[in-house]
């Protein structure tokens, strides 16, 4: 049973309000002073958890600053921007401008921004989409807990407290080790002792003490509001596991709460099925819209103009060139739309499309996906020495009958080297025109096996113009630096038996219509960016690998062995986009609710004009 309410923004616990503090009876209390914020609880009027200053000052380690009637926090080049208004109802306009100000005042360069509702001009940055849940403080024990919980609370010790001990440290520890939680949520299981341990916080813990004195449940509560307390983060163990201790920590709370006259309890975001499963099982409600929006921009500092200043006349340094890889990836990153939600019996994955080679990036899109799962599934191994595995396969002479080289004609021959090489000559070469690295085109047509030679010869041709980025790749190396689960769905043998089943004739037709690759990668790239599953297919109808084996056969391999992970939710699985025509449907008939995720508005106007439901094929 998941304890956290992740109630976390990038620092501290995500908003919950766009107007008053009592949204339960939709009251409004007195207006805010309108002066810079006061750490101090009583001075500041608390609407939502955000508006607790002492809390996020200490959470964030930034400084509170108020533009108008919206709180920003201001660490070094950090910016934190809460786009619920203080005083009264929330204005994204209003809120686009304080941020400007505040980002003029501060000269912050990486932001974190949450709001009900985003300027318009600052979507392109969503990261994150949720609701928010409340529960009244008057609100019952649920009748079906009544009785396991009275076994609970005979069988433990609850107290509240300010003191974080070992035992804390060790649950910590232990429940870390097992969730699956986003960095920023981390972060703040990281900053509680700091909390406790300023006076300025009104931090407590709640505790669940088994007969043998060990720590079975803990949650962190920040009391400091005036109408409401939140509830930030909490862990259970299993190693001291008692049934329903953190059901007995959620009925102090909500006694706690009503003996100081509060009127309802933050929750914090539904973040999944399991945790707002368990806020719903206490009478909790979905109140409250939350958007997230995060982003870096470039650095443009006078170190940075020197260095540019100093290499019209010398050697550009290592910072130079830092700054430009810098800017450059930045410049590179775009949006994930090639994305599914999976859903069943209230359990959330998500199915990508990949690509092998891509002219974009989508690391930053992949990071913001893979928080929010705890496995990523892919095809097959991707690492160094699997990669070598297939390399040494494909470079295995082809059987005389399978020899692409004998297939083509001279004429083709000569028209591939064109394409794939590039203009070459003393000529192309004074202009700077002449790839540095070609590929020996007739050597791999005749010494390597047909899908070797097809993927070698297309990423020679896709590198000198400028493809430098592999989507699989990408995700692959994006998943195991942030420590997740990651799994192949297939091993090499069958990853490679799959590529000796495509069929010579087919890389022969690829390579004979060589003129046309430019007017397909434009086209490639145009609906892979956007989504649009079906208008890529039709730019790639003869690609060579998708044969009715190479798909079809892995579609129900790929669909019997990410089945169990889906079902289980918190898993990502990212096959080649062409898999994705099979597998939706496949999917559905297995009882998932396959939804297209990640699509701008242009696509789902396009949708609602063609009459399209959710689910229907995009």
């Amino acid at each position: 049973m998941p304890t956290t309410s992740v109630t976390s923004s990038v620092f501290a616990a995500p908003p919950h309000d766009e107007g008053a503090p009592d949204i339960l009876s939709g009251g409004h209390p007195d207006e805010a002073d309108t002066s810079a914020p006061d750490l101090s609880p009583t001075a500041f009027p608390a609407r939502i958890p955000e508006h607790s200053p002492a809390l996020m000052a200490v959470a964030s380690g930034g400084t509170p600053l108020r533009v108008g009637d919206y709180l920003f926090l201001h660490a070094g080049e950090r910016l934190i921007g809460i786009g619920y208004a203080l005083t009264g109802g929330s204005s994204p306009a209003a809120f686009e401008a304080a941020f400007r100000e505040a980002k003029r005042r501060t000269g912050a360069r990486i932001f974190h921004l949450m709001a009900p509702r985003l300027p318009a001009s600052l979507r392109g940055h969503t990261t994150e989409t949720d609701r928010y849940y409340v529960l009244s403080a008057l609100a019952p024990v649920p009748a079906r807990l009544r009785t396991p919980l009275a076994r609970a609370r005979a069988a433990l010790r609850l107290e509240a407290g300010r003191e974080f001990t070992s035992a804390h440290r060790r649950l910590w520890g232990e429940f870390l080790g097992r969730a699956a939680l986003p960095p920023s949520v981390r972060a703040l299981y990281g900053r509680v002792e700091d909390l406790l341990r300023d006076a300025r916080c009104r931090v407590r813990l709640l505790n669940a003490f088994d007969a043998d004195g060990h720590l079975a449940a803990c949650l962190v509560m920040d009391e400091a509001p005036a109408h409401f307390d939140t509830y930030l983060l909490g862990a259970h163990s299993r190693e001291h596991a008692t049934p329903y201790a953190t059901d007995a920590l959620f009925a102090l709370m909500l006694e706690r709460a009503r003996q100081r006259g509060k009127r309802f309890i933050h929750l914090g975001l539904g973040v999944n099925a399991g945790i707002s499963r368990f806020k719903r099982k206490w009478g909790g409600r979905p109140a409250l819209r939350y958007v997230r929006a995060d982003w870096e921009e470039p650095k443009r500092d006078e170190a940075f103009m020197l260095a540019l200043l100093a290499s019209m006349h010398t050697a550009p340094d290592a910072a130079w060139h830092e700054a430009r890889r810098e800017m450059e990836h930045a410049q590179v990153q775009r949006p994930y739309r090639m994305l599914w939600k999976v859903e069943k019996d209230g359990r959330i994955s998500w199915l990508g499309g990949t690509a092998h080679f891509f002219p974009y990036s989508f690391e930053n899109a992949f990071k913001r996906l893979f928080r929010e799962v705890d496995t990523v599934l892919f095809e097959g191994h991707l690492d160094e020495d699997s990669l070598e595995t297939v390399a040494r396969a494909g470079k295995r002479p082809p059987a005389p009958d399978a020899c692409l080289y004998d297939l083509l004609t001279p004429s083709e021959r000569a028209a591939l080297a064109r394409v794939v090489r590039g203009p070459e000559g003393p000529f192309w070469r004074a202009l700077n025109m002449e790839a540095e690295n070609k590929a020996d085109v007739d050597w791999f047509l005749r010494r390597t096996r047909p899908w070797y030679a097809f993927f070698s010869l297309w990423c020679a041709y896709l590198e000198r113009r400028g493809w430098r980025y592999s989507v699989d790749l990408e995700a692959w190396r994006t998943a195991h630096g942030m420590g997740k689960r990651v799994l192949a769905m297939e091993d090499l043998a069958e990853q490679i038996a799959a590529l000796e089943s495509v069929p010579p004739a087919r890389a022969v037709a690829h390579f004979r219509a060589c003129g046309q690759w430019a007017a397909y990668l434009r086209a490639n790239v145009r609906t892979y960016l956007a989504g649009d599953l079906l208008g890529m297919m039709g730019t790639s109808t003869e690609f060579p690998t998708r044969t009715g084996q190479v798909i079809a056969e892995r579609d129900q391999r790929f669909r019997e062995r990410m089945r169990p992970y889906l079902e289980r939710g918190g898993c990502c699985a990212l096959v080649g986009s062409a898999h994705l025509l099979n597998l939706r449907h496949m999917l559905r008939e297995d009882g998932f609710t396959v939804t297209p995720a990640g699509r701008g508005l242009f696509f789902r106007l396009r949708r609602k004009w063609r009459g399209l439901r959710e689910d229907d094929d995009d």
